[in-house]
């Protein structure tokens, strides 16, 4: 992938994926409907995107996984949905549960995917007794007893800060309240996961399923979920299951006249110890010798995966010995004496049930198929990417077909063709739309030869239009927290799934409106089994235009998100699956997405509690007001500007500190004062000018500058001015997930003490910050001989101190 355009539309298209992925991990107890990824899927497209940032720098998001740290998808929880009103959920994202200052960090673990990288590990660790363990996909936590009494329990969370979740952990089956045996030391932090057995969770999943519950779509988000429960009497009803895998913060001292306690000198040694405490270590920990052993051993438990009790994505490797762990030390994220190699995902039959087309916020028309949901590694996959109509085509692929599914490493979810033997002769091939199917505009490419269509309806097709308002609100433009898809979707096109209300009520299905069901009825003297099929569907529209009238979208541009108001929000409503009593499996509701249900009139007809603006809504509305301030680079990340993305807007940014001076520029200089700008050049600043050129433009920026956003970033305080200037005339590059910085803060602060913040590795380049997962920047430094630096010298070096 050598050009830019073709690089920005990969990007694009992993970042719709992994967002996509990391967004089910916050669905309360999953959603059938919703498409999910493996973890190896995630992996994979996190790795090719850092690639593609490594090779073309503008692409680089803030937001990116490869530039922020996040927690691993396995340690989120369930987040309860809003159960009196507010559609769009809840805003704010304040947890129910106090924060847990870690005794000791809880690490990640460098993640390896063949034999090659483990033996290179191997060899950089040079040890010869190596732990091997299967690595429980599961939810990591810190147990705490002190004196062998369990005191605390928390969630991983960042790695520093946990979550309090004691009292639902106390209700764990086979955790220990009490440590046996002895002596014991007066305080230990016991590092584990948490999980479902598989034979358990399908027993759970059915008995849910029975009581009309919503059920889990794999043990891992059951037992995140379960965990973070904030009524821990729920917590105890799910078959949850603890597993230790070593121990963190340590205090040697003991209470009373006990014998002193002697911690073992090795992780074996550990974790003999801890189950004589009568703590479940892991099933099939084992000594190996070196890496031709942990090799074996991955082997052999490859061949068993899927006859263990618990799910697991791979094999944990460590060095046996604590004081060669000692010696080798530590990244700013990841031990260097541990190592988890990935197991491949396979590939999967499944039924391709259709394909449809996605319209995204710049146009581009993608097809994806439509599947049969496939439990792979623990995980659903209900639908998967086609790329354009080209791409169908080459693999003739059709609709009614049992497609193979890629699960393998350097893709998003991917159809990689059918399989012909099994085809019937009832498959239908499918034909690109000609018009977008969100507004009818006639779809083509941009330029000639592209194999991309895309609506050319910018300002008017609401796909495009709720895209950009999502893309707005992303943690890498306005960071607008409680408006996600969902919420940009009731704001631009509420009625979008009205067509799921039609084929509900053709079902038999109810459509339901607070808490009256209405159905459709066939007319009198009519048997419904003769009711004509064009005439019932003429019905169920009728029914909805009479019950349901189509509405005004809240938002026809972008130029409004600033000037909502509560009223603007009272009357909007979405349809959704209907849930709760006496909701069937066909029914859809119509459902206000700002507002709050009232409660049942009396029979004077007023209500106990009338409907109210949600507290998601207040929260949402809250938090665009608190937009307004923001920095001027986060505004021109959300304006949507074609290739204008985070670091040519900090570019922008710094060198003319407003927008209106960016205006003037180009009205004296055109092109040239922002083409000379280091991260810009000639195709972004074009791509800049074109579209403060056009009337959508115009209009949205004088809208929200009527709403009072300065589009300016403040002076530097006096402080920030005076900052020393420790870092004067060297050139870092930053890679990699860092522990104390984001993406922006550590450029910004390798600037602040001026010093240069370059986005790729030369033989000028000073010093290479890495930090988790730094991937092809690192190897470059390496290549070249430049220096490698953690954070903690980088820390010595801002603070004026000088290297070894």
């Amino acid at each position: 992938m050598d050009h830019l355009v073709d690089a920005e539309k990969r990007a694009g298209e992993l970042r719709q994926m992994i967002a996509q992925a990391r967004g089910v991990y916050y669905r309360p107890e999953g959603d059938a409907a919703e498409p999910l990824y493996s973890d190896a899927q995630y992996d994979a497209a996190v790795r090719e995107l850092r690639d593609l940032e490594a090779r073309f720098p503008q692409l680089i998001s803030p937001d990116s996984p490869t530039q922020t740290v996040e927690e691993p998808l396995a340690d989120r929880g369930e987040v309860a949905a809003t159960e009196s009103g507010g559609g769009v959920g809840e805003a704010g994202g304040a947890s129910a549960f106090a924060p847990v200052v870690h005794g000791e960090r809880m690490l990640s673990l460098e993640d390896v995917f063949d034999f090659d990288e483990v033996a290179a590990w191997g060899e950089r660790v040079g040890a010869t007794t190596l732990t091997a363990e299967p690595k429980i996909d599961g939810l990591a936590v810190s147990i705490t007893y002190e004196n062998g009494v369990l005191v605390q329990a928390a969630t991983r969370g960042d790695g520093r800060v946990g979550e309090d979740v004691t009292a639902q952990a106390r209700t764990i089956a086979n955790l220990p309240a009490s440590l046996a045996g002895g002596p014991h030391p007066a305080h230990v932090e016991v590092r584990g996961e948490v999980y479902i057995p598989v034979a358990e969770f399908e027993q759970f999943n059915a008995a849910r399923a029975a009581a009309g519950e919503k059920t889990f779509m794999n043990p891992r988000n059951a037992a995140a979920g379960s965990l973070r429960q904030k009524d821990a009497a729920q917590t105890a009803k799910r078959p949850l299951r603890f597993l230790a895998h070593g121990v963190g913060a340590l205090r040697l001292e003991t209470a009373g006249d006990d014998a002193a306690f002697a911690p073992p000198p090795t992780q074996s040694g550990w974790y003999a110890l801890l189950a004589a405490w009568g703590l479940p270590t892991i099933p099939g920990t084992r000594v190996v010798s070196g890496s031709a052993g942990a090799l074996d051993y991955i082997r052999e438990l490859g061949e068993e995966r899927a006859l263990l009790p618990f799910l697991i994505d791979g094999v944990v490797l460590k060095v046996d010995g604590l004081a060669e762990q000692e010696e080798l030390g530590l990244t700013s994220r990841t031990p260097r004496w541990a190592v988890a190699y990935k197991y491949p995902p396979q590939e999967v039959h499944t039924r391709l049930l259709d394909i449809a087309v996605d319209v995204g916020r710049t146009g581009r028309v993608t097809p994806y198929g439509v599947m049969e949901p496939v439990l792979v590694d623990g995980s659903m996959v209900a639908r998967a990417t086609l790329h354009n109509g080209f791409e169908v085509a080459r693999k003739d692929v059709r609709i009614g077909d049992t497609v193979v599914l890629r699960k393998a490493g350097d893709v998003i979810p991917e159809i990689l063709g059918p399989v012909e033997r099994a085809r019937t002769g009832h498959e239908v091939v499918f034909v690109m739309p000609t018009n977008c199917p969100a507004c009818g505009a006639v779809l083509a490419p941009t330029n000639e030869g592209e194999k991309d269509l895309r609506c050319p309806n910018v300002a008017l097709c609401p796909a495009q239009l709720r895209g950009r308002v999502e893309h707005l609100a992303s943690r890498g433009a306005l960071d607008v927290e409680g408006l996600g898809e969902e919420g940009a979707r009731a704001l631009t096109n509420p009625d979008a799934n009205r067509q799921d209300a039609v084929d509900a009520l053709l079902r038999g299905g109810a459509l339901w409106i607070d808490r009256e069901a209405h159905y459709l009825r066939a007319p009198e003297g009519v048997d419904p089994a003769d009711w004509d099929v064009a005439e019932r569907t003429a019905a169920a529209h009728a029914l909805l235009d009479r019950l349901a009238p189509v509405q005004a979208a809240p938002l026809t541009s972008e130029a409004g998100i600033f000037h909502l108001t509560p009223e603007d929000l009272r009357q909007v409503r979405i349809f959704r699956p209907a849930v709760g009593k006496g909701a069937g499996e066909n029914d859809v509701a119509w459902v206000r997405a700002f507002w709050t249900t009232p409660s049942a009139p009396r029979k004077d007809g007023s209500v106990a509690k009338p409907s109210e603006l949600s507290k998601s809504a207040a929260a949402l509305l809250a938090n665009l007001a608190a937009a307004r301030t923001k920095e001027l680079w986060r505004f021109l990340v959300a304006l949507s500007i074609r290739h204008v993305g985070p670091v040519a807007a900090h570019a922008l940014a710094a060198r003319f500190g407003s927008l209106a001076a960016i205006e003037e520029s180009i009205a004296l200089h055109d092109l040239v004062e922002l083409a000379d700008v280091e991260g810009v050049g000639p195709i972004i600043a074009a791509s800049l000018r074109d579209w403060l050129a056009t009337e959508r433009g115009q209009q949205i920026i004088a809208a929200w500058r009527e709403a009072g956003v300065e589009l300016a970033d403040a002076p530097l305080a006096e402080s920030e001015e005076a900052a020393p200037q420790t870092l004067a005339g060297l050139t870092i590059v930053a890679t990699g997930a860092l522990q104390g910085y984001t993406r922006d803060s550590i450029g910004a602060t390798i600037a602040l003490h001026g010093g240069k913040a370059a986005s790729s590795v030369s033989k000028k380049t000073d010093y290479v910050l890495a930090g988790e997962k730094a991937g092809s920047k690192l190897t470059k430094a390496q290549t070249l001989g430049v220096r490698v630096i953690d954070e903690d010298e980088f820390e010595v070096l801002r603070s004026g101190g000088t290297l070894d």
